[in-house]
């Protein structure tokens, strides 16, 4: 029940949002193909359902696969940073310099190694989060103060008891933060990767309705990603009301 009434402020807005476009956009006489009505959005989403619906699977897959793929890296990289602190002074610098370049950029790079199947999806979006589920993490890690590590050193915890009893729980909040940006990015990758080089989704439904001058389908296609990432991010949301449950 209160992760419903959370989300009744947002829903208000949105309902707020879409009244004063539908309506403002009548009232000025905005023409169609530079800002559509919401009405004229739903019903071509509705219209299309079919297209759109089996293209937004594809791209939630993708999305989804490479989420879980690039979380599950910067995890085990950060605990292997956190336990061996050589290595993250080899390695710090790398993630922070490949982390400063937008993902997007290595779309082309990968398309060319993995092809236009979802593979090269999945690893853009995996791309896209492991680094900042990895920096979220570290930092996480590292909060506990000497003394709390002091103390449980005295009574015989060693660097890996001392990993997962006491830095772990102090990290999930930043840890659930990461994971929260890292799945919107590795939507952003993917939707971006299928507009540059796919067989299918969300972003090759983009890039052929906009080749064809359908820029209410190009509208219906942005708001069924849209709805798609909101979906996701609930459960995300909900996850982390489990894991992070004494905030």
């Amino acid at each position: 029940m209160s992760l419903l009434h959370s989300a009744l402020p947002v829903l208000a807005a949105l309902a707020i949002l879409l009244l004063a476009w539908q309506f403002g956009a009548a009232l000025l006489g905005i023409p169609t193909y530079i800002l559509p009505r919401p009405a004229e959005i739903v019903a071509t989403a509705i219209t299309k359902s079919g297209l759109l619906g089996d293209a937004l699977y594809v791209t939630l897959v993708e999305a989804v696969a490479g989420f879980l793929i690039g979380a599950a890296a910067g995890i085990l990289l950060a605990v292997v940073m956190m336990l061996a602190p050589p290595v993250e002074a080899v390695l710090m610098p790398v993630a922070i310099v490949v982390n400063a370049v937008p993902s997007v950029a290595f779309v082309p790079l990968v398309l060319l190694w993995f092809g236009l199947g979802m593979a090269s999806k999945i690893a853009i979006g995996a791309l896209a989060v492991v680094f900042v589920v990895l920096l979220n993490l570290l930092a996480g890690l590292k909060r506990p103060e000497a003394e709390a590590i002091n103390l449980m050193r005295s009574f015989g915890a060693g660097p890996v008891g001392i990993l997962f009893r006491l830095r772990f729980p102090a990290a999930m909040p930043q840890l659930v933060t990461g994971l929260r940006v890292g799945l919107a990015r590795s939507t952003i990758a993917v939707i971006v990767a299928e507009m540059m080089g796919a067989y299918s989704g969300i972003g090759q439904v983009i890039y052929q309705a906009t080749g064809q001058v359908d820029y209410l389908t190009v509208w219906a296609a942005v708001f069924v990603a849209m709805l798609g990432s909101l979906a996701l991010y609930g459960v995300l949301v909900a996850i982390d009301r489990k894991l992070v449950w004494w905030r």
